[in-house]
């Protein structure tokens, strides 16, 4: 009987014993099974996320350049609502009206082109028809965006627009146009990006048109010849067409042993392409250092049960996600930044002549909507002897001068949007309790600038006008408030004060 219950015993033992150990070494298995699928999944979600961030990302700055070349199509076609409005009898005159259009609208190089593609612009005329291949033609009927190369190495993106039997001086002229710098272009779109993420700007033909670099390729190299022998020959293909057609897509590629995604979108309009890359060794490390502690605490919780490695994959699918997560709202923070940094003047801290123009276009659409009929009102102020500082004193004296204006200005229009939209100028746009208390601030206002006077602080002119019934815009409020500013000038000067001459 006992010999019975010992081989009870012992079966009983040996049967939890292999039942233990098989238990164990499923458990062993699973983890590692687990751990190899939880490696694998990772990898898909990190190629995941870094195509959707890239792809986001490549279409965000190609219709940033977009916006910026639409913005400035409207803006000349202000200008020459301006020009047909002046009643032009000298290249003088018509000199002086180029330069206060381009200074007023924030156009750079902007110039008219006469029948015989004679250029007119703020300081010089040139013949024009071997620089820009529009003024082949005698007549522009439509818009023209164009990309030249000036000066050696100088890129500059085109803009031209016909003007619609322009005539001046007895002369008819048929386009006018502008010219950006590709390089400014290139500073508007750099982010704070810890060198993880890289744009540039290509053609159709592969050339870089910003001069920025790309992970492995350089400001100077063309992007089809770099990928050539780094992939295959029906990828490359397929890239060539996209760049040609002007068709979005990505590429994955291995250099010096890292894998790299760049993921392009046509720039609308322009013939370019913008691409966007980001290293995705970089975001594959943080997750596998993750993923690698977490397959540690998972060996160790193979003592416990099946229960706590759900529980565990769980946990790591959550954080993965939290992670992802992160970085995408990490990205859209950095952008919002960008953004009003765009909109800042760097020199006093408000807002720009870039945001004055967004807040003029949305002030535009409530008016044409009738959501503002009335109670806004445009200021325009100028500062006295910004030129005559600069010239007796200095640049630093000039700016500390114009420092000095905008804290005039900011301290009396509280309740107003003030934005600085030139070297020695300044709009503020009124509103509500700001429209409200407008009569008493500016008497205050005046009342301290004549008093700067004599005692040869700052001196601003303020001129101002408000939205009536006729305005169908608010640069129509604009131009009454310009106007009596220049009035206002001339009474501070018959008062001692300094002017630019």
């Amino acid at each position: 009987m006992t010999n019975e219950k010992d081989r009870i015993n012992k079966g009983f033992v040996s049967t939890a014993i292999i039942g233990s150990t098989l238990v164990m070494v499923i458990l062993v298995f699973s983890t590692i099974w687990a751990s190899r699928k939880t490696v694998s999944t990772t990898d898909d979600a990190v190629a995941a996320v870094s195509t959707f961030y890239l792809e986001a990302m490549a279409d965000y700055r190609a219709r940033t350049v977009n916006n910026l070349i639409n913005n400035n199509f409207e803006h000349m076609e202000k200008a020459l609502t301006i020009i047909e409005d002046g009643d032009i009898k000298s290249q003088e005159e018509l000199r002086n009206v180029l330069g206060n259009t381009k200074k007023l609208l924030s156009l750079n190089r902007f110039a008219l082109v006469d029948e015989d593609n004679i250029v007119y612009t703020q300081y010089t005329t040139y013949m024009g028809g071997s620089r820009y291949d529009f003024l082949s033609s005698d007549k522009l009927s439509e818009r023209v965006i164009s990309t030249i190369y000036m000066y050696g190495s100088s890129k500059q993106l085109c803009l031209a627009i016909p003007t619609d039997g322009l005539v001046i001086m007895g002369k008819p002229f048929k386009a006018c146009f502008v010219q950006i710098d590709i390089k400014d272009i290139s500073n508007l779109l750099l982010l704070e990006d810890q060198g993880t993420t890289y744009f540039a700007m290509y053609t159709k033909n592969g050339g870089n048109l910003s001069d920025t670099v790309l992970g492995p390729f350089g400001a100077g190299d063309n992007i089809l010849e770099g990928t050539k022998n780094h992939i295959s020959e029906a990828a490359w293909k397929k890239l060539s067409a996209d760049f040609d057609e002007g068709n979005e897509g990505s590429l994955t590629l291995a250099w010096d042993g890292t894998q790299e995604t760049i993921c392009y979108a046509p720039v609308p309009d322009t013939g370019w392409m913008m691409a966007v890359l980001i290293h995705e060794n970089m975001i594959n490390d943080q997750f596998r250092e993750m993923s690698e502690s977490n397959h540690l605490i998972s060996r160790i919780l193979i003592i416990v049960t099946l229960l706590s490695m759900a529980i565990f994959a769980t946990i790591l699918l959550l954080q993965s996600r939290r992670v992802s997560r992160a970085r995408l709202e990490s990205e859209m923070e950095n952008s919002r930044i960008f953004k009003s940094m765009a909109n800042t003047d760097s020199l006093t801290g408000v807002r720009n002549k870039h945001a004055y123009s967004e807040y003029e276009s949305k002030i535009n659409d409530k008016i044409r909507a009738g959501e503002i009929k009335d109670r806004i009102a445009v200021l325009v102020c100028d500062i006295n002897g910004l030129k005559i500082v600069n010239d007796t004193f200095g640049h630093a004296a000039g700016d500390r001068l114009i420092k000095d204006a905008c804290d005039l200005i900011c301290e009396h229009f509280t309740h107003g949007a003030v934005f600085r939209i030139g070297g020695d100028e300044f709009v503020v746009i009124l509103q509500d309790r700001g429209y409200d208390k407008m009569d008493e601030t500016l008497a205050s206002i005046n009342r301290e600038v004549e008093e700067n006077i004599k005692k040869g602080k700052v001196v601003v002119a303020v001129g101002h006008s408000v939205l009536t019934e006729e305005d169908e815009q608010i640069h129509d409020v604009f131009e009454r408030a310009d106007g009596l500013m220049y009035k206002r000038k001339q009474e501070l000067k018959a008062m001692g004060a300094k002017t630019r001459e």
